[in-house]
Protein backbone atom coordinates (compact mmCIF):
# COMPACT_ATOMS: atom_id res chain seq x y z
CA UNK A 1 0.00 0.00 0.00
CA UNK A 2 2.95 2.39 0.91
CA UNK A 3 5.29 1.04 -1.98
CA UNK A 4 7.51 -0.75 0.61
CA UNK A 5 8.36 -4.15 -0.24
CA UNK A 6 8.07 -6.57 2.79
CA UNK A 7 10.19 -9.41 3.03
CA UNK A 8 9.02 -12.38 4.85
CA UNK A 9 6.32 -12.74 7.65
CA UNK A 10 5.58 -10.33 10.63
CA UNK A 11 7.48 -11.91 13.75
CA UNK A 12 5.33 -11.37 17.23
CA UNK A 13 6.85 -13.37 19.62
CA UNK A 14 6.02 -14.36 23.36
CA UNK A 15 6.82 -15.68 26.58
CA UNK A 16 3.70 -17.24 27.09
CA UNK A 17 3.65 -20.68 25.94
CA UNK A 18 0.03 -21.70 25.69
CA UNK A 19 -0.71 -18.00 23.78
CA UNK A 20 2.04 -19.24 20.97
CA UNK A 21 1.05 -22.86 20.79
CA UNK A 22 -3.21 -21.56 20.39
CA UNK A 23 -2.28 -18.96 17.97
CA UNK A 24 0.22 -20.59 15.76
CA UNK A 25 -1.27 -24.65 16.15
CA UNK A 26 -4.90 -24.74 14.24
CA UNK A 27 -5.18 -28.41 15.52
CA UNK A 28 -5.99 -27.05 19.25
CA UNK A 29 -9.57 -27.15 20.39
CA UNK A 30 -10.35 -23.64 21.80
CA UNK A 31 -12.25 -24.09 24.59
CA UNK A 32 -13.56 -20.68 25.38
CA UNK A 33 -15.28 -18.81 23.13
CA UNK A 34 -14.22 -15.40 23.72
CA UNK A 35 -10.88 -16.95 22.81
CA UNK A 36 -11.88 -18.69 19.54
CA UNK A 37 -12.81 -15.56 18.43
CA UNK A 38 -9.78 -13.48 19.06
CA UNK A 39 -7.61 -16.42 17.79
CA UNK A 40 -9.51 -17.04 14.75
CA UNK A 41 -8.09 -13.73 12.86
CA UNK A 42 -4.02 -14.43 14.18
CA UNK A 43 -4.41 -18.82 13.29
CA UNK A 44 -5.40 -17.55 9.65
CA UNK A 45 -2.89 -15.28 9.32
CA UNK A 46 0.22 -18.00 10.79
CA UNK A 47 -1.93 -20.50 8.39
CA UNK A 48 -1.32 -17.14 5.32
CA UNK A 49 2.54 -16.94 6.30
CA UNK A 50 2.12 -13.18 6.65
CA UNK A 51 2.66 -13.90 10.77
CA UNK A 52 5.28 -16.15 12.24
CA UNK A 53 4.85 -16.22 16.09
CA UNK A 54 8.15 -17.44 18.20
CA UNK A 55 9.33 -18.07 21.86
CA UNK A 56 11.38 -15.61 23.47
CA UNK A 57 12.59 -17.05 26.56
CA UNK A 58 11.64 -14.25 29.86
CA UNK A 59 15.69 -13.78 30.14
CA UNK A 60 15.31 -11.84 27.21
CA UNK A 61 11.50 -10.19 27.08
CA UNK A 62 12.03 -6.36 26.77
CA UNK A 63 8.22 -5.98 26.68
CA UNK A 64 8.95 -7.04 30.60
CA UNK A 65 10.47 -3.24 31.18
CA UNK A 66 7.51 -1.34 30.53
CA UNK A 67 4.93 -4.19 32.73
CA UNK A 68 6.66 -5.75 35.15
CA UNK A 69 8.50 -4.44 38.80
CA UNK A 70 12.03 -5.76 38.16
CA UNK A 71 14.92 -5.99 40.56
CA UNK A 72 17.52 -2.97 39.34
CA UNK A 73 19.54 -5.87 38.16
CA UNK A 74 17.34 -7.60 35.91
CA UNK A 75 16.05 -3.88 34.44
CA UNK A 76 19.69 -3.01 33.85
CA UNK A 77 20.55 -6.33 31.83
CA UNK A 78 17.64 -5.86 30.02
CA UNK A 79 18.10 -2.09 29.25
CA UNK A 80 21.62 -3.90 28.36
CA UNK A 81 20.34 -5.89 25.77
CA UNK A 82 18.37 -2.95 24.50
CA UNK A 83 21.14 -0.62 23.66
CA UNK A 84 23.53 -3.82 22.29
CA UNK A 85 25.57 -3.16 24.97
CA UNK A 86 26.19 -6.30 26.87
CA UNK A 87 29.13 -8.02 28.23
CA UNK A 88 29.25 -11.65 27.74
Amino acid sequence: MFGIPIDGPTKFYGDNGAVISNSSIPTLTLTKKHNAICYHRVREAVAAGTTAIGKVHADYNWADLFTKQLSPERRYHLLQCITYQTKR
